[in-house]
């Protein structure tokens, strides 16, 4: 098969990025049709720039110059440049000095300079001289050219400078370090987090389509800007209107006679493209496009998507949109209710997104009714642009937010996703609905490891494992928001159930135990305490009882007591109003038991009359019926138990031959482009290099050689087919069990090459080995979350069972700790009833040791191991099969970029 094309620089290396101070850029590799740009650059820099940069002054390049800079190879010489609109702002090349090393050097338009584009443009270059096998930059600089200085000292490699005559001589190698990988990584969650404050902070706001038209899309964004009494101005854009709601309408954006920050876009689809250009003339920093008709609708509108944000990105500006519903921001320094939704947001401490903008005005509706306030909302729509990883990073930064809701129909980046949610979540709980449970219509399972982790499952594993609550619905989606908001995390899972109604309660501690909470036992003290509370009670036990004749006083010590039980975590209050209008001095006393025990939280059920108790720092949630407050309480409790589990350690494996196992790859791939299932030698050598406990085996191509191998591993053996695609050996008659001698040898193996042809795939001679539990560990690669580490029963029951345990690669030894012990069947691995243990300890070390794997070499997307016979003192794979393809590029997570859009071919 040929190889396949390999990709035009121009293309790989191109990407949007954001500066420091949020706005955006375009970077991409020199072309040669870029000589007047380049030009124009230079004749835009200072004198003392153009010295910094040539060591002379040069008023204007030469045509050889202007030549030679903008024909390059894009390996060994390499020029990338940074566009803002149609202009240049900042250029960075290298150029190869010997095998390894290059020289580097930079320039940025002093208008822009103070924005990281020093440092953007260095992050890229290094990446690309990186995958073009150069190891070394080297730069000359003057000594007080400290702009260039402080790019190379904060880039995080180690730095050798040489002082020679005025002049700095540095030195470093460009290979990735913890501490580089560091700060691109900090440099990147900044930038993305000023990205969208610029979007949520406005100073001003035009309306492009206001209407005077009452009830229509663009009149109600007018109308609910000016409701909020938003901080700064607000500009109508109409070319027909004299004014709306008594502002004055101007023609067009670029009429506008200040600055505009936000451009709120609410005209027809066909008319967006030419309003994000009058943007971009008018210096607009970021777009809110309401406007539907994009990608929604299909291909056409995909492309047209793309043309828009490809314009907004180029000019500096994010998108929020299209087809959003708009944003919100109740800080009281800014009043921004950008919507069209009839319900005007409640302030409050939570961040919250919504993928659906129809969707968005429901949940603002309802948030409203919860008296959940919010900091502030993003109506994302298409995602076209800014995505939750975006607001993430924002809303990990937010000192207005302290709980962050999502909910999702798609991820923009899944891997990009996880890594950050997982570091959010340890700060701030992130709830998160996500639409859809995967996509089982197109799944198809060609291996045991990839058999466990159906779609369906592989995001809630993934999500959990990131600390990110999902919930399966809206309504479960405000109840635990709710309690996130309001009330502290329990220290444990004991709750106390205590209500006037004994219906509830039991209900209630119904749910307590199937949700994985314990009725808590209360202790001699508190049981004293409501006897003497409740008097004519002669046993008073959890869940507690008032009846529904107990008084607020009664209903108030109860909780009192209880909270004041140390075996009790916990408390839900039961409340059940048999009057109307009979409920208040009830939830008061609840809120004032409460109040007297902070540490711990207080979830009410009122199944009449309150729809909240308390309020500010005193509020408590409140739910209409006992199974969400249970449900809410045990979603807690698992957040708290998360962020106290301890990490655990990586741990590295020397005795791994990466070397070998990167050639054994890479000659597979040369005869093989689009990959496949590595042949059974080359399986079995990979193998060995990765130091997987494999059962000794040997590779027989005939009849013969099976006999050979069998009389020099010794009798009985195991004969089995080698062919890695042929399916279950068992049901297709291609293996054989204990196999005496050898002229058993020759007629199974005769029978076999003769029954199942080139199918076969050649045979597989084992000796045979003590039983053992039969366990499975894989890996298999998921299209969204990447490699994904299996581990489950062995044999059929892995496929008929479905009892496994799902972790992201690569693992800790606690994450392979606790994959151990998570299996419905794990019991079986710890001498159930009476069976001896096998070695768990040789278990986690495989598990680890295939997540490490899958970190290190991209090509691998499958790996099964099963069974593994596990034993007391050994765990040892009877069957393995490993297929690799070449690793998909996706240079956007190599570089500190913007994902989603694919820039244009160049020819």
């Amino acid at each position: 098969m040929d190889a396949e094309e390999p990709a035009d620089p121009r293309v790989l290396w191109a990407a949007d990025a954001v500066l420091s101070d949020g706005g955006t850029v375009h970077v991409r590799p020199i072309r040669p049709d870029d000589a007047d740009r380049l030009r124009a650059l230079h004749a835009r820099l200072s004198p003392e720039a153009v010295y910094y940069r040539f060591f002379t002054p040069m008023p204007r390049l030469s045509d050889t110059m202007v030549e030679r800079l903008v024909n390059v190879d894009y390996h060994d010489r390499m020029a990338i440049v940074a566009e803002l609109g149609d202009e240049f702002i900042a250029v960075a090349r290298y150029d190869l000095i010997d095998t390894d090393r290059a020289e580097v050097a930079f320039v940025v338009d002093d208008t822009h300079q103070g924005r990281g584009l020093g440092t953007l443009m260095l992050e890229h270059l290094i990446v690309i001289a990186r995958a073009n096998g150069i190891g070394r930059f080297e730069a000359q600089t003057l000594a007080d050219n400290q702009a260039m200085l402080r790019v190379f000292r904060g880039a995080g490699f180690e730095v050798k400078r040489k002082f020679d005559g005025g002049v700095v001589e540095i030195g470093f190698s460009i290979s990735p370090t913890e501490k580089s990988l560091e700060l691109i990584d900090q440099r990147d969650r900044r930038a993305a987090a000023r990205s969208i404050h610029r979007l949520l902070h406005p100073g001003s706001v035009a309306v492009i389509g206001a209407s005077r038209d009452s009830g229509t899309v663009g009149h109600e964004l007018v109308r609910h800007l000016l409701d909020a009494e938003f901080a700064g101005p607000v500009f109508p854009v109409n070319p027909h209107a004299g004014d709306i709601k008594g502002v004055y309408a101007f023609p067009t954006v670029l009429d506008i006679p200040v600055p505009v920050d936000l451009a709120v876009v609410a005209v027809p689809a066909t008319q967006v493209l030419d309003v994000v250009h009058q943007c971009a003339q008018k210096g607009v920093a970021g777009l809110v496009i309401v406007s539907s008709g994009f990608a929604e609708m299909g291909a056409d509108g995909q492309e047209h998507e793309r043309d828009v944000v490809e314009l907004a990105r180029r000019n500096g500006m994010r998108v929020i949109g299209p087809n959003s519903m708009g944003v919100v921001n109740t800080a009281p320094t800014v009043r921004l209710n950008a919507t069209f939704a009839r319900c005007a947001p409640r302030a409050g401490r939570v961040g919250f997104m919504s993928q659906s903008g129809a969707l968005g005005i429901a949940l603002l509706a309802e948030s409203d009714a919860r008296h959940l306030g919010i900091s502030t909302f993003v109506a994302a729509g298409n995602k076209a642009d800014v995505s939750g990883n975006d607001l993430l990073q924002y809303w990990e930064l937010d000192e207005a937010t302290d709980v962050i809701l999502l909910y999702l129909e798609s991820f923009g980046n899944p891997r990009k996703f996880t890594k950050i949610a997982r570091r959010v979540a340890r700060q701030k709980p992130v709830v998160a609905v996500k639409a859809g449970r995967g996509r089982p219509a197109e799944w198809v399972a060609d291996s045991h490891a990839a058999a466990l982790a159906p779609p369906t499952l592989v995001a809630d594993a993934v999500l959990r494992q990131a600390g990110v609550t999902r919930v399966d619905t809206l309504e479960q989606m405000f109840d635990v928001a709710q309690a996130f908001a309001t009330q502290p995390l329990p220290d444990g899972r004991r709750v106390a159930i205590v209500g006037n109604a004994s219906g509830p309660g039991v209900l209630a501690a119904d749910a307590a135990e199937s949700l994985g909470l314990t009725v808590a036992s209360l202790s001699a003290v508190t049981e004293s305490r409501l006897r003497e509370l409740l008097p004519g009670k002669d046993t008073v036990s959890n869940p507690v009882d008032i009846g529904m004749t107990g008084s607020a006083a009664q209903l108030e010590g109860a909780l009192r007591a209880v909270l004041a039980d140390d075996g009790v975590d916990a408390v839900i209050a039961v409340h059940l109003a048999p009057l109307p209008g009979d409920h208040e001095p009830m939830t008061a006393a609840i809120a004032a038991a409460a109040r007297a025990h902070r540490d711990k939280p207080v979830l009410a059920n009122v199944l009449t009359g309150a729809a909240s108790i308390g309020d500010g720092a005193d509020r408590i949630p409140v739910y209409r019926f006992p199974e969400g407050a249970v449900r809410s309480l045990a979603l807690m409790a698992e957040r708290a138990e998360w962020l106290a589990a301890p990490q655990g350690d990586e741990v590295e494996f020397p005795d791994i031959d990466h070397e070998r196992i990167t050639t054994i790859i890479a000659e597979f791939l040369e005869h093989r482009s689009t990959g496949g299932w590595l042949p059974p030698e080359a399986a079995l050598e990979f193998a060995r290099c990765a130091r997987l406990p494999v059962v000794p085996t040997e590779f027989a191509a005939t009849p013969e050689q099976a006999v050979a191998a069998a009389t020099r591993i010794g009798f009985p053996v195991a004969l089995k087919s080698a062919a890695p695609e042929l399916g279950s050996r068992l049901e297709v008659g291609a293996l054989h069990l204990g196999v005496a001698d050898a002229d058993a040898v020759r007629v199974v193996s005769s029978e076999l090459f003769e029954r199942l042809g080139h199918r076969l795939g050649g045979l597989l001679v084992q000796p045979m080995v003590e039983p053992g539990l039969d366990l499975l560990v894989g890996l298999t690669t998921d299209e969204l979350f990447g490699p994904l580490v299996v581990f489950g029963l062995g044999g059929i029951r892995a496929e008929l069972l479905l009892d496994r345990a799902l972790h992201s690669a690569p693992l800790t030894d606690l994450d392979a700790h606790r994959m151990i012990r998570s299996l419905r069947a794990s019991p079986l691995l710890f001498g159930f009833r009476g069976a001896p243990p096998v070695d768990t300890e040789a278990m986690e070390r495989l598990l680890v040791r295939v997540g490490q794997l899958a970190e290190r070499f991209p090509e691998l997307v499958e790996l099964d191991l099963n069974p593994v016979m596990t034993t007391a003192s050994a765990a040892l794979a009877a069957d393995f099969r490993v297929r690799v393809e070449p690793p998909a590029s996706h240079p956007e997570q190599a570089l500190r970029a913007l994902g989603h859009r694919q820039p244009r071919r160049h020819s």
